[in-house]
């Protein structure tokens, strides 16, 4: 199937006279997830990861993905004739580098500008110029050979109230633009789908998981106009936006609206947020002034009261969700009952569906027993999955959706007896996300100065991961957000109070088991003094952490005193919402 279609794709490539192509994981609007009608790479590797980058010449053909996804890929791309390229390690060639080696002064890449980000297009044309290579940005075949391409998705969109959101939309309109303003714009573009629902107000269904709309948006001084599908409007909804001030326009709209643009004036965008198609159609009279974060995203990042408060009570039912899981969990495996890694995933999914305000899930769950739980972003299927058995450990991330809230939250778990190792590598992961937990910080500290806070302990034993510590968090909206974030690499954006990021330190040992221990946390003031601003964390997530695989000798008194008082916390926030059996197990655990 996958070896017809890429010959059905290197047919398309001769008739356009192009030599190669490339094709990313993401769609018009620069997301990590993409509705069906965009899957091109996914459709052309039969790679189902969120990450990655396919390149197709006359003859060979690459994925390159990162370390979340190596043991993932190699499974997917078997039989595909496609080699697997391994980002971050130091004999992997970048795409374009290799790429070149393969072609020849004259040939021609072809991409799609539509599903490129600006910021890569321009990059890449600027390489290829250089070696003399041709770049084709509209080289599109997907409609002629993708027979049974799913449509654009046309679900309706609903209003997030403003008892749930905290703050109309035209408050957040105005905001922006003072943001613009001290920019020195006159109008900006947005693509991303989960800034225009923050800014909106609106929620959707387009992508599974995360609930957005495909949709564009312009704000300017003179007028704020939503592109989007009139099919996917209530009159509800339209009612909402016209009195908040909002112009409508069909989604497809936008690049007319751009391309007839007279008068000039200076347009704010963030280039890896908008796609290249649409950045050449900013008409040439209008300067372009380039950010790194959007005014939005720099909003919504630093959730108001109101969010916050969100937060609290959907991890609150969350955590009664996760107890009632762990409970019936720990049950069955001690009466010998058969449960599988599907079966975890559907009993989360059911006892979270039981809580108020429940939309759905927030990623697909990652239950990965014994060797599957080394494999990061493990998936289970039914030619994979796994009888847990009564020995060793699950490796369980997941997450929901709530009107008020999202939540991603990890925990390993024992299963039955485990090893001397499992216990130290599970202490040691303990002890990180313990001395992050604790982190006190001065005003203007990023993500990459707390890190090794998390990495130390498992430093010392030679060992590291290669994901981040921690990502920031949507309000009901995606399950990874920035602008901050918390890992090796250095991102220049502080973490600022209000601003929501997790916590996940891990340890994987290929073939054997995999750990890792993810709390929420929110950044809020800690104390003022003549050396100025700090800040410190309120962990959010409430669900134990299990005793049974702690080695108590590795821990430290200041430990054992964190971990004492985040169980007392769990205990009494969750104690009032459970059965006497459930209360008596979690008492216990």
């Amino acid at each position: 199937m996958i070896t017809h279609r890429i010959q059905q794709f290197r047919e398309a490539m001769q008739a356009e006279n192009v030599q190669a192509c490339i094709i990313p994981t993401t769609d018009p609007h620069m997301g990590e997830y993409t509705p069906a009608h965009w899957e091109t790479r996914q459709w052309i590797s039969g790679f189902t990861g969120s990450a990655g980058t396919v390149l197709v010449t006359t003859d060979k053909a690459g994925l390159w993905t990162d370390s979340r996804y190596f043991l993932q890929a190699e499974e997917q791309l078997q039989g595909t004739g496609i080699e697997l390229f391994k980002l971050g390690l130091p004999d992997t060639p970048s795409p374009e580098v290799w790429l070149n080696g393969e072609l020849s002064p004259g040939d021609t890449v072809g991409f799609e500008g539509k599903v490129y980000a600006a910021s890569d297009a321009l990059a890449l044309i600027s390489y290829f110029r250089d070696h003399h290579i041709h770049v084709k940005s509209d080289f599109a075949p997907y409609d002629r050979i993708w027979k049974d391409r799913p449509a654009i998705p046309s679900g309706k969109v609903f209003v997030l109230p403003e008892q749930v959101s905290g703050k109309s939309v035209s408050s957040k309109i105005n905001c922006l633009l003072e943001e613009m303003n001290n920019q020195g714009s006159d109008f900006t573009i947005l693509a991303s789908l989960d800034t225009i629902a923050w800014l909106f107000n609106l929620r959707g269904s387009d992508i599974k998981y995360n609930p957005v709309a495909v949709s564009y948006a312009v704000v300017s001084a003179k007028e704020t106009v939503l592109f989007i599908q009139p099919q996917k409007l209530t009159p509800v909804v339209i009612e909402y936006l016209q009195r908040e001030g909002v112009i409508l326009a069909e989604y497809e709209k936008i690049y007319d609206y751009l391309s007839v643009r007279n008068e000039p004036g200076t347009v704010l965008i963030t280039p890896n947020k908008i796609n290249y198609h649409l950045y050449t159609n900013i008409p040439e009279n209008c300067k372009i002034v380039e950010t790194s974060v959007h005014p939005v995203d720099h909003l919504k990042s630093v959730k108001n009261e109101t969010e916050k408060n969100g937060f609290r009570k959907a991890m609150r039912r969350d955590g009664v969700a996760l107890v009632k899981f762990l409970y019936w969990l720990d049950n069955q495996l001690t009466t010998g009952q058969q449960v599988t890694e599907l079966d975890v995933s559907a009993q989360l999914k059911f006892f979270r569906s039981e809580q108020e305000y429940f939309f759905s899930e927030s990623f697909e769950t990652i239950a990965g027993y014994g060797a599957h739980g080394a494999i990061v972003h493990y998936a289970a299927r039914p030619d994979t999955n796994a009888t847990i058995l009564p020995e060793g450990v699950l490796l369980i991330d997941s997450g929901a959706q709530y009107f008020d809230g999202t939540t991603d939250i990890t925990r390993t778990v024992a299963t039955g007896p485990v090893s001397d190792e499992m216990k130290k590598d599970f202490t040691l992961i303990l002890k990180g996300n313990i001395q992050l937990s604790q982190a006190v910080f001065p005003k203007g500290t990023v993500g990459m100065q707390l890190d090794v806070l998390a990495r130390q302990f498992i430093w010392k034993e030679g060992q590291n991961y290669l994901h981040g510590t921690g990502h920031g968090v949507g309000h009901f909206l995606n399950v990874h957000e920035g602008p901050q974030s918390i890992r090796m690499n250095y991102n220049p954006n502080p973490l600022l109070p209000g601003m929501i990021t997790y916590n996940e330190p891990g340890g994987y040992k290929t073939g054997q088991y995999g750990i890792r221990i993810e709390n929420l946390l929110l950044t809020v003031p800690y104390k003022t003094t003549d050396a100025g601003e700090y800040y410190a964390f309120e962990t959010l997530t409430l669900c134990p952490i299990d005793t049974r695989l702690i080695d108590w000798r590795l821990m430290s008194e200041e430990d054992i005193r964190w971990l004492n008082d985040y169980h007392q916390k769990v205990y009494e926030k969750l104690s009032p919402f459970l059965s006497k059996e459930e209360k008596d197990w979690l008492k216990k655990s």
